[in-house]
């Protein structure tokens, strides 16, 4: 039975992904046009010609396949950036990219810088950006020792990640101090049975540590199981 790649796999970032990690391991073998060509300039046969190496060589293609609906959580934040103007980016606690991959879709224009401790993630995103996404830039560092100095993005998202870490106040001074404009967070609103969930972070809390943190001005609302903030950052006042 032929495999309809294009139904099953999002082609273009799956493609993205394989050259990347090509590029890196020489796994799978792909010719030098699939694997040199920009990726735009790929019509759609050959990125399936990707894909489907990428497959037999047996590379976990999870992350791109179709049919996972989009999370609420991921839409209400796209949604807000979608109403701003800005060209830079940093993205704390990037993980295997389920907010990312779609954001470069969306804003192909923005110039991106993603952290995260586990190697793991940041060489997944490194091979991503070698295969096609130029504009990402993936790092392992610890947001609390602020690695950039103030006012290096226009905006911060810390989604899914401060209930992760231990000092939580320093992480939220650093994405205030790094931000130009805003600092976008999710949370969990309410407890669960995740052990690496060290935090149950409460609008009184993050109002608590935002103002602590120079931010006065502080948009919440719930999606799903979830707590959306958006902060703006006050340069200056």
């Amino acid at each position: 039975m032929m495999i309809d790649y294009a139904e099953r796999y999002d082609l273009y970032t799956a493609a993205a992904w394989i050259r990347g990690h090509a590029k890196y391991t020489g796994n799978p073998a792909l010719d030098e046009e699939l694997l040199e060509c920009p990726l735009n300039d790929l019509g759609e046969e050959k990125l399936i010609k990707i894909v489907a190496a990428g497959e037999l060589a047996e590379l976990k293609l999870y992350p791109f396949k179709r049919g996972k609906a989009e999370l609420p959580r991921v839409r209400r934040v796209m949604g807000f950036l979608h109403s701003l103007q800005f060209e830079t980016l940093l993205d704390v606690g990037s993980g295997r990219g389920v907010f990312l991959l779609p954001f470069m879709k969306e804003f192909p224009w923005v110039q991106i810088t993603s952290l995260d401790l586990l190697e793991k993630r940041v060489t997944f995103l490194k091979e991503l950006a070698e295969g096609g996404y130029p504009q990402l830039k993936s790092l392992q560092k610890n947001i609390c020792e602020q690695p950039f100095p103030e006012n290096s993005f226009d905006i911060v998202t810390l989604l899914e990640v401060l209930e992760h870490i231990p000092e939580v106040d320093k992480a939220i001074k650093a994405a205030v101090k790094m931000a130009k404009q805003y600092v976008v967070v999710t949370v969990p609103s309410k407890p669960d049975d995740n052990p690496e969930h060290i935090h149950l972070l409460t609008k009184a809390v993050l109002t608590e540590m935002f103002w602590q943190a120079g931010c006065t001005k502080l948009h919440f609302d719930g999606v799903e199981g979830h707590l959306f903030l958006v902060a703006a950052v006050e340069k200056g006042s």
